[in-house]
């Protein structure tokens, strides 16, 4: 089975409202096979600035704030800017910081007619740990895939 399918079979257990689910591995492993895949990253722009951005090739990365900063307020222009940076043809990958804001962005942007949208689980940076610090339980950054920090 491959990762795509994986991701769907991920979907329909879990009843997900757009297309699945795939682990950050499984994102990177798509990003590297398919030149036509693109990751949407919906952190806010201070995220990335200050917390760390993927490092993957430009032309395969859309950042996209699903809400905006400071005061995360619901960015009101989001699938206005997901038009201008992705085709609806393309496998799009939804990123946030720890899979919550992803999903969201996936749902809204599959009930617009992109029908090839799939979240990242964990996110870039995971879930909390005993000490309340991310990058420790799950996410990109745990699974030692390349990104950059601030």
């Amino acid at each position: 089975m491959d990762i795509l399918d994986k991701a769907r079979e991920r979907g329909q257990e879990q009843q997900l409202p757009y297309a699945g689910a795939v682990t950050p591995s499984e994102a990177y492993a798509l990003l590297q096979a398919n030149p036509n895949v693109k990751l949407v990253d919906v952190r806010t722009n201070a995220e990335r600035d200050w917390v760390g951005r993927v490092a993957i090739p430009e032309d395969q990365h859309a950042a996209v704030q699903w809400n905006t900063y400071p005061g995360s307020v619901p960015n009101p222009a989001f699938m206005d800017e997901l038009a201008q940076t992705a085709d609806k043809n393309k496998i799009l990958l939804f990123l946030c910081r720890s899979g919550v804001r992803s999903r969201h962005a996936a749902k809204l942007a599959t009930e617009n007619g992109y029908p090839h949208c799939f979240d990242i689980l964990e996110g870039f940076e995971g879930d909390k740990d005993a000490d309340g610090h991310r990058k420790s339980v799950g996410g990109w950054c745990k699974a030692g895939l390349p990104w950059v920090g601030a």
